[in-house]
């Protein structure tokens, strides 16, 4: 399996904000500290099998890292990377995610989702690790988000996929190079091909 893109930024550096009960050595609890806290209201219940720290700092991609440490193999993708990113201007009321092919459909959620299946070179093409309120989040980079957004142009609209690539070539969050790349491993170079010419025109 290939290694992920190491993370260039993080949201937060605190201990993890939500977490499950088997990840409880990894945030420093031990399971009477557990109770101990849950009994004060320290610590809360937001979902099934998950938990939060009350005091953990607001952001505005809590939802994802809920997602995150509900699902550690989950891929935030499509629009919710968008978003992530800040390309574009689309504000998606699902957490758009992505999964094996083989992965079981993650129940009793702490958010609605909206599932899409990669396999292959695109299961980890482009994935990075990110840290948000201290859960590692898995996410499509800029490029590799851009190149997807053209794959499921049919599901997203046109109209969709040509913002995305047009703000992150704007704003330098990706380049003509690293989408290209990207098309190439995610089998989409010629959908994008046409779209990249006119913008080198």
């Amino acid at each position: 399996m290939k290694q992920l893109d190491p993370a260039r930024r993080s949201r937060h550096q605190s201990p993890a904000a939500y977490f499950r009960p088997r990840d409880m050595p990894s945030v420093g609890l031990s399971p009477a500290e557990f109770r101990q806290k849950l009994a004060s209201g320290q610590i809360e219940k937001v979902g099934h099998g998950l938990y939060r720290e009350t005091s953990s700092p607001a952001s505005e991609f809590e939802t994802l890292a809920m997602i995150a440490a509900a699902v550690p193999s989950a891929i935030i993708c499509l629009l919710s990377a968008l978003a992530f990113h800040g390309i574009g201007t689309q504000l998606p009321h699902e957490v758009w995610l992505a999964l094996g092919r083989k992965a079981h459909k993650p129940r009793g959620l702490p958010a609605p989702v909206r599932i899409f299946r990669f396999s292959g070179a695109a299961l980890h093409y482009g994935v990075k690790l990110e840290t948000v309120l201290g859960v590692s989040v898995r996410v499509t980079s800029p490029a590799r988000t851009v190149v997807d957004c053209f794959r499921y142009r049919n599901k997203l609209g046109l109209d969709v996929a040509l913002e995305a690539l047009r703000d992150s070539l704007r704003s330098r969050k990706a380049t003509i190079d690293e989408i290209t790349r990207a098309a190439e491993v995610c089998r989409a170079r010629t959908v994008l091909k046409p779209y990249l010419e006119a913008l080198s025109l």
